[in-house]
Formats: C-alpha cells, sequence, structure tokens
C-alpha cells in the first residue's frame, strides 16, 4: 500500500515535523543565553543584598572545589591531575553564573558529562554514585538557582530536558554503575527551576506594576493640569467676552454719542468694533475646543470676593466652625484676580469640609493696595473626626496653583505645627484693570447669584 494510503501515515508525519520544530526552538532557547549581564539582585537598594550572589557564588566554588578534587583522587581512584582538573571544571563557573548563568551552564554540563565518561573507566567508581557525584548535584543545583533567576520559560525548559537527556543517555551506557542519581537530579533540577523562574516572574511583575503606577501617576497629574486649565480658560472667557462686548458696544455707539466726529475718528471706531467682534468669535471657537463634549454652556457670571460671605455661611452649615474677615474696602480689584481670589477660598473651605471636618477655620482677604492677600487657616478638629475623604485628587492645589499663576502671583501651603493646614495666596493688583472690574461687578444681580451653579457652595 502507498505511503500516502496507509493508515495513520499523515499524523505520524505531522507528529514527526512537530518534534523536529520543538527540538529546533529549544535548541535555538540553548544557544540564546538572556541579554541582561547585570548580577543576579543587581537592582537591590542595599549594597550587602547585591552583593550577596557573589558572596553565595564564592562560598560554594570554595567548599566544592576542593571537596570535589579529594573525592575523586581518594574514593573514585581518578588520577590527581585529571581529578583537579574536573573539579575546576564543575565549580568554578560558578561565579560566572552570577552574570551568565547560561554560559556557565554550558561549562558545568560539558564538565559533569566528561566527568562521568572519566569514572567509567575509574577503579573507585563501583558502590559509589554515578554518573553525577554528591558534589556535582549540590553545584549544579546552585546553578539551576541563578538559571531560574536570570532566563525566560522556554531556556528553562530547555535546560530541565537537556539535563534529563544527559543523564538517561549516559544511563543507558553505563547502566551496571547507575543508582538513579540522574533521575534525583532531574526532578530536583526541576524543582528548583520552577520555583526561582516563579520568584523572577513574580520580580518582573511587580516591577511593571510598579512602573505602570508611576506612569500613571504621573500622567493623572497631568490631565488634572489640563482639565484645571481648561475650567480657568473656559471661566476667563466669560471675563473677557465681557469686556470685548463692552468696547464693541462702545465703538459702535460711539459715532452717535459723540457730536461732529470727523468721518476719519468713524472709521476707527468701526474698525475698533470689527476687530473686537472678530476677537470674540475666535475666542468662542476656542471655548468650543477647551469645552468637553457633555459639557453644557454656562450661563451665570462667575463669582467674586463679594461672594465669599456665602461660602463661610455654607461652610457653617456643613458643620465647620468657620469666621470670615473681610476688609471693608478692598479697593479696585480686577476681574481675574477677583474670581481667582474666590475659587481659591472656595476649594480650601471645601478641603477643610472633606479632610477636617469641625476643625475651626478662619478666613481673610485684605488688600494693601497692591496686592491682595486670602488667608485660609484651619485649626486641629476639638474631637477626633473621621475625615470624609483620606486621600485626595489634587485638583484643589493644582487649580489654586494655576489661578495663582495665571495673575501673577504667589501661593503658600502647608500643615501647621498644632495640626492644622494653611491656605495663603497672595495676588497683585493691576490699576489698568480698575474701571474694566467696576463694570463686571455691576453686572452680577440678585437673579444671577441664585443660579449660580451649587458647586460655588460645595
Amino acid at each position: 500500500m502507498p505511503e500516502t494510503l496507509r493508515p495513520g501515515a499523515g499524523t505520524r508525519t505531522r507528529a514527526r515535523a512537530l518534534a523536529r520544530r520543538a527540538g529546533r526552538r529549544l535548541a535555538a532557547d540553548l544557544g540564546t543565553p538572556s541579554s541582561s549581564t547585570a548580577p543576579l539582585l543587581g537592582g537591590a537598594e542595599n549594597r550587602w543584598l547585591r552583593l550577596l550572589p557573589y558572596g553565595v557564588a564564592l562560598a560554594f566554588v570554595a567548599a566544592l572545589l576542593p571537596v570535589t578534587a579529594t573525592v575523586l583522587t581518594q574514593d573514585y581512584k581518578v588520577g590527581g591531575a585529571v581529578a583537579g582538573a574536573l573539579a575546576t571544571a564543575q565549580t568554578a563557573p560558578l561565579l560566572l553564573a552570577v552574570t551568565r548563568p547560561l554560559q556557565a551552564w554550558w561549562i558545568v554540563l560539558g564538565a559533569d558529562v566528561a566527568g562521568a565518561v572519566v569514572l567509567l573507566g575509574a577503579d573507585g567508581t563501583g558502590g559509589r554514585t554515578w554518573p553525577w557525584t554528591p558534589m556535582a548535584v549540590v553545584g549544579y543545583l546552585m546553578l539551576m538557582a541563578c538559571l531560574g533567576l536570570r532566563e525566560p520559560r522556554r531556556t528553562l525548559l530547555a535546560v530541565w530536558l537537556a539535563t534529563g537527556a544527559a543523564g538517561f543517555a549516559l544511563e543507558l551506557v553505563g547502566h551496571d554503575l547507575g543508582d538513579g542519581v540522574h533521575l534525583l537530579l532531574f526532578v530536583l533540577s526541576g524543582v528548583v527551576l520552577v520555583v526561582t523562574g516563579a520568584l523572577r516572574e513574580r520580580g518582573d511583575v511587580q516591577r511593571r506594576l510598579i512602573v505602570q503606577e508611576t506612569i500613571s501617576e504621573a500622567e493623572r497629574a497631568q490631565r488634572t493640569l489640563l482639565e484645571e486649565r481648561a475650567r480657568i480658560a473656559r471661566e476667563l472667557h466669560d471675563v473677557v467676552a465681557h469686556h470685548m462686548s463692552v468696547i464693541t458696544v462702545q465703538a459702535d455707539s460711539a459715532p452717535y454719542r459723540i457730536e461732529a466726529l470727523p468721518d476719519a475718528a468713524r472709521e476707527e471706531f468701526a474698525s475698533i468694533a470689527s476687530s473686537a467682534r472678530e476677537s470674540l468669535t475666535e475666542m468662542r471657537r476656542l471655548l468650543a475646543v477647551l469645552r468637553s463634549e457633555d459639557a453644557q454652556g454656562e450661563r451665570a457670571p462667575q463669582p467674586g470676593l463679594d461672594r465669599v460671605q456665602q461660602l463661610v455661611e455654607a461652610t457653617v452649615r456643613a458643620g465647620v466652625p468657620a469666621e470670615l474677615s473681610l476688609a471693608a474696602d478692598l479697593g479696585a480689584v480686577p476681574q481675574a484676580v477677583d474670581m481667582s481670589g474666590y475659587r481659591i477660598v472656595q476649594e480650601a473651605l471645601a478641603n477643610v469640609v472633606r479632610h477636617a471636618p469641625g476643625a475651626p477655620t478662619r478666613v481673610s482677604v485684605t488688600s494693601d493696595g497692591s496686592d491682595l492677600t486670602v488667608l485660609v487657616v484651619n485649626g486641629p478638629a476639638p474631637a477626633p473626626t473621621s475625615p470624609l475623604e483620606t486621600t485626595g485628587t489634587g485638583h484643589g492645589l493644582v487649580g489654586m496653583r494655576e489661578r495663582v499663576r495665571l495673575t501673577g502671583g504667589s501661593l503658600d501651603t502647608g500643615p501647621l505645627p498644632d495640626g492644622g493646614f494653611r491656605v495663603a495666596a497672595r495676588l497683585p493688583l493691576t490699576a489698568g484693570e480698575t474701571s474694566v472690574n467696576t463694570a463686571g461687578r455691576t453686572g452680577r444681580t440678585k437673579s444671577s447669584t441664585q443660579t449660580q451653579r451649587t458647586e460655588d457652595a460645595s
């Protein structure tokens, strides 16, 4: 019957092809050591822990080399020169295993096989372990531990199978001498490789998690910063849009309000009004980009320092004893500074409610004519109280810093010796925005205050 028609011939052919392919892969793994040549435990912070692999390897070599030479000479009746060479080849590569364990394994396996061949013709082999001596087993297991801590799974599997194959091949050659030590080494080496390989993979996973957490934390901080900047930009749009609208109206109405206005002046006012409208259009386009897809338009005017009293009252209702010291006359406060000061007080009080409920809090807003000073200080809570939140997202302080940076001021935050917390912001006042700020303040009405977003009181 032709080979193609023989039952099971195709299955056997595929099995042989798979076996050859697997053999080639295992051979390639044995010939491809890990790209890393860093010492084992080289990344440890403790210096003594980094030196530990060298110390262990040196101790094994110092103990096994003379013992191996002595046992081979006295018990196995091997010549002194040959015994010394075998002992050195079987133990000295353990020092190399600290940085290049796979290369060390090739040398040790070759030396162990050569030693087994030499012992075949020795006079003292009968009644003693063969093909592996006890010292060779101990050194080999130490080498397996180094391999497990460095090489990938497929390489470890190839090493384990090669160890078993070498032992079984020697057993077939000298079956009368074998006492099963090759099976013992095969099993023990597999156990050591599995344990150390699992430890290495666990360490790799932990390191990747640490790296991922670091990246995630950096991305989260960057996202928080961008969100705060977008929010500030949306708020500033309301401020600047109001000013640009005033400019447009004044420029358009100037020819009707001013009698006998020259034609050149009329054209100049018309140009000013046109430029202001174009600027408003561009700002609206920018706002559309900054606003998230699910965000709704904010129709209420942005709050200012004249609403700090409402913030303090809402904080008192939340169970925090708070008091306000607000200067009767703050002078000319630019609208950007006005809004930034309000937001800083709002976030500081919200942090007190979340992280230090019941802590007495003092809010102070003063002006010396050149700078506006906002100070929020809370002391320790009179009785231990579980905070509403134990960890924060970092949005609050990021928002404060961005607002202070926007106005060119400075921010000082930090814990106090008595257990409280302090937020101090200094915002410079620019005299050029006095009239604009006045117009912005008069535009606030009682009805707009009632429609302000609920986040203002939270």
